[in-house]
């Protein structure tokens, strides 16, 4: 509570010395869609951005950069109040994973929105965002009962914890750099296929790795614009469409957060996988997108479709002779202690 009053004050604040009422109520379309966005940012591994990303870029044919942009400042509210609550309910996160990631992504986050992000075309970063999340639905409607069945801690791996973290963090942190979202699915795709990880856990990690990402993220980038505006330029357009969802997220990712705790988790998954699904349909028809283009983006899908039933089948043979790791602890835990 002491977070939202902050939120809302400072958000009040920017509202009326910009004298921002009007812009706020011409993108009135973009709230709307985050609050279906926010939801799915607290209760599953798709950041906000996710929702924003192709709304943005495909709906109103806003670049992808803005897309991106928006993306991670509105995470940088939504996945921090989500993280905030996770952390004030004791909810578990797997450390041994999330640790070094945070590391990475300290570092892969800024290096690709300095040295990568502006040099990629509009049309690849598309394709990129789209194939990641569409094999991010493929994977769940082959394997959804595998994926929702562990319960409890999962198996633990010394040697491989810490470089795989590390390693998610980095890269995540690039792929995030160009999309808005992206290490909060690789995260919990390790976590999930690899490790067999009780989604109670793998979910909250993914959240709060999303989280400081996308406040690393859009703080590297408006340093950037600061620095170097005529190549690292950041549109308006993304602060009004920010002040316009920022005091939807700031509740509607907690709110996923608290409903995920009540509800089963395979009908969720399954329906941002279809969405995930439609949306790389959606991108290929939008962009016209034929040729070579068409067979490498099929391609790609098909390369990371096969990458994660590879980690899935590395992970039956790694779900043996389960040891508990540390996480954060819940209430339950501490009383029980």
């Amino acid at each position: 509570m002491v977070w939202l009053c902050l939120f809302y004050a400072v958000w009040l604040g920017l509202v009326i010395s910009l004298n921002a009422w009007s812009q706020i109520a011409e993108n009135w379309a973009i709230a709307v869609a985050m609050a279906f966005g926010s939801y799915f940012a607290g209760s599953t591994p798709m950041g906000g951005g996710t929702v924003g990303f192709p709304v943005l870029t495909l709906l109103f044919d806003y670049p992808a950069s803005l897309g991106r942009d928006f993306g991670l400042a509105v995470q940088s509210i939504g996945m921090v109040s989500a993280s905030i609550y996770i952390f004030a309910r004791g909810r578990r996160v797997d450390w041994a994973l999330l640790a070094p990631a945070l590391l990475g992504a300290l570092i892969g986050t800024p290096l690709g929105s300095g040295f990568i992000a502006p040099y990629m075309p509009d049309l690849a970063v598309k394709l990129i965002f789209a194939v990641t999340w569409a094999g991010f639905g493929i994977i769940h409607w082959l394997k959804i009962g595998e994926i929702v069945r562990p319960e409890g801690p999962r198996v633990p791996h010394d040697k491989l914890d810490r470089p795989l973290g590390l390693f998610v963090g980095l890269s995540g942190g690039v792929l995030a750099s160009l999309t808005g979202v992206g290490i909060d699915m690789m995260i919990y795709a390790l976590l999930v296929l690899f490790y067999r990880c009780d989604l109670k856990v793998a979910i909250p990690t993914s959240v709060v790795l999303m989280a400081f990402t996308s406040v690393v993220g859009i703080a590297s980038n408006l340093g950037l614009s600061t620095l170097a505006p005529d190549r690292y330029s950041i549109d308006i357009a993304v602060l009004w469409n920010w002040l316009a969802a920022a005091p939807v997220v700031a509740l509607g990712a907690p709110l996923g957060a608290i409903v995920v705790e009540r509800l089963p988790r395979a009908p969720t998954l399954l329906i941002v996988s279809t969405l995930c699904v439609a949306q790389f349909v959606w991108t290929l028809i939008d962009q016209g997108v034929t040729g070579w283009p068409l067979a490498l983006t099929i391609g790609g899908l098909g390369a990371i479709s096969i990458l994660f039933l590879h980690l899935f089948h590395l992970g039956h043979d790694n779900h043996v002779n389960a040891v508990p790791v540390a996480t954060t602890p819940t209430p339950s835990d501490v009383a029980a202690e």
